[in-house]
């Protein structure tokens, strides 16, 4: 009977039973050895014969069971995209956000997709108290600000704070926005003060959004800005003109800076959400359905969309952040990301029913 003795490279070793071809007729000798089954196998010198069942379950008990353990965690890594999915790597591990209007809406439903995928988020806004109340509510990896984006002084200072805090800034989301009045004047009428303001905040604080991170991410190299625009800068006719024609600036304003980033390996992109029944377009929407309750306001927003079977959420949104803020994205650049389950897409067409005609 050979001997055969090898170590491991796979984990810890195993007890295989071998049949020697070469021992004396009608003996049958066996070895226990400790060694790699597969190096075993391909042994020439020796005539193997390996019980299956044992072998088996030697595996599924050792080998699977021990062995394997990291080498399965490693490649999970590489395949999960969920936060909290076991030992999965998230989208965003490691990367610094800074997302302006988080106290509440979109920009807290983004913020919280973030955390959960791996980033430290700077929640800037205008509300001290309640986003300190976020900022606890989400975490460690989550930190406050105040910051008003029409002033760019403010703007700059949470720039600054992100980086000093962690050494760099991966993700710039220009998410703060309001909406003017509710009850929209004719262009004739327009009051051109608030035209200035809804500008000021929705589109001049998007640009100096741009400006201070791009001073810290074009040395970098990388980086990706996100925008919020809206279907309201998709099609006319959907919202009061000030924030219309600030919602159509937006995506213009990201094809001209993603043509000069582009060089220095920052992205650059914007999200156009269709119609989502956030506090504030539940507050907005309210006031022309004075004698309804909250619930059928959102019942009112949510019977707008077109898909079947499926209603917008903020967490649609912010997923959608997710993916163009994440490295899944790394060759989108530019790009209007409607998130509007088809309401931009068509247009039916009003004729009068055929008895009209009878």
């Amino acid at each position: 009977m050979k001997s055969a003795q090898a170590q491991s490279t796979v984990g810890p070793s195993i007890d295989i039973f071998l049949w020697d071809s070469k021992g004396k007729e009608g003996t049958n000798q066996q070895t226990t050895v400790q060694s790699n089954p597969w190096d075993l196998m391909n042994d020439d010198d020796i005539g193997v014969q390996i019980f299956a069942v044992d072998m088996l379950r030697s595996l599924a008990r050792d080998f699977k069971l021990n062995s394997c353990n990291d080498f399965l965690l490693k490649r999970t890594r590489l395949f999960s995209t969920r936060a909290g999915g076991g030992h999965g790597r998230s989208r965003l591990e490691g990367k610094v956000a800074l997302i302006t209007g988080s106290a509440s809406g979109l920009g807290k439903a983004t913020a919280q997709e973030f955390i959960q995928q791996g980033a430290h988020v700077i929640i800037a806004d205008t509300d001290s108290e309640l986003g300190q109340q976020v900022a606890k509510e989400l975490g460690p990896a989550a930190h406050f600000v105040q910051c008003d984006v029409s002033v760019e002084s403010q703007i700059a200072e949470a720039v600054e704070t992100a980086v000093a805090r962690h050494g760099k800034l991966d993700i710039m989301y220009n998410n703060a926005g309001i909406t003017g009045p509710a009850f929209p004047p004719s262009i004739a009428d327009l009051d051109l003060e608030e035209f200035d303001r809804v500008m000021r905040v929705n589109v001049r604080g998007a640009v100096a959004g741009m400006k201070h991170a791009a001073r810290v991410m074009v040395p970098a190299g990388a980086g990706s800005i996100l925008c919020t625009s809206s279907i309201s800068g998709v099609l006319g006719g959907l919202g009061p003109h000030p924030y219309s024609i600030s919602k159509f600036t937006i995506p213009g304003l990201v094809k001209s800076v993603a043509s000069e980033l582009c060089r220095s390996g920052v992205r650059v992109n914007c999200i156009s959400p269709g119609p989502i029944p956030t506090e504030m377009s539940v507050r907005e929407i309210g006031q022309f359905y004075p004698g309804a309750t909250r619930e059928q306001v959102i019942e009112i927003v949510n019977g707008v969309g077109e898909l079947k079977g499926a209603k917008c959420e903020e967490k649609d949104v912010a997923q959608a952040a997710v993916y163009l803020a994440s490295d899944e994205a790394k060759y989108v650049t530019g790009h209007n990301l409607v998130v509007d389950g088809g309401f931009t897409c068509f247009k039916t067409l009003s004729f009068p029913p055929p008895d009209q005609f009878v």
